[in-house]
């Protein structure tokens, strides 16, 4: 008996496990990471281009780029371009929802905090380039990652490099530039300042 139940358990907790880290929103980074004496990494984000993806993708050029592509939808609910221009598309962050979802009743609370945690996801979001923020948003984890008693990746953490980088910065976009790591993440970057962490 005493077996049975622990492989119903485990057979119950498997699909968990393999679904990973949640999505969380980049306004869920905002409360740790906005004051300048710790780099003020999300006011850095804000004010980027990263930042205004999503809305890009609701302009007259944006329009045109889609119109030329063939696309049936605007680009801004076109898996085309969504996939590039929101974090998590396609693999549990940022989904194309239809109006009813974006309007919950007054009374629906789970409804406004999904449309709360969507929203957080329509730009190239924190996530996109550290990962989903289920598992290391709290202080305390962020903190077990400082001290180093907690590895950054066994919570999901992602360290940004070129390869995350050329998911989207490559010639299958239609307004592909020549993307240069090196130089572009000097632009986008925001660390922490010497001596922040210890």
């Amino acid at each position: 008996m005493r077996k049975s139940l622990i492989v119903i358990w485990v057979i119950a907790l498997v699909p968990f496990a393999l679904i990973g880290q949640d999505y969380v929103g980049s306004h869920k980074c905002k409360s740790c990471h906005k004051k300048e004496e710790s780099g003020a990494q999300y006011i850095k984000w804000s004010e980027g281009v990263h930042a205004k993806a999503f809305e890009t993708l609701k302009s007259e050029e944006a329009a045109a780029v889609a119109k030329k592509a063939g696309l049936k939808t605007p680009a801004h609910e076109s898996p085309e371009c969504v996939g590039c221009h929101t974090t998590g598309y396609g693999k549990g962050g940022y989904e194309i929802k239809d109006e009813a979802f974006w309007n919950p009743a007054k009374d629906d609370k789970d409804g406004k905090k999904a449309v709360k945690v969507m929203e957080g996801l329509q730009a190239v979001g924190c996530e996109s380039c550290h990962g989903p923020g289920g598992d290391y948003k709290s202080k305390k984890v962020m903190q077990a990652i400082f001290d180093g008693s907690t590895p950054a990746g066994d919570v999901g953490l992602w360290t940004p490099n070129e390869k995350i980088c050329v998911e989207c910065h490559n010639e299958k976009s239609p307004t592909y530039k020549p993307f240069k790591f090196d130089e572009r993440v000097k632009e986008v970057g925001h660390p922490y300042p010497e001596g922040f962490r210890k």
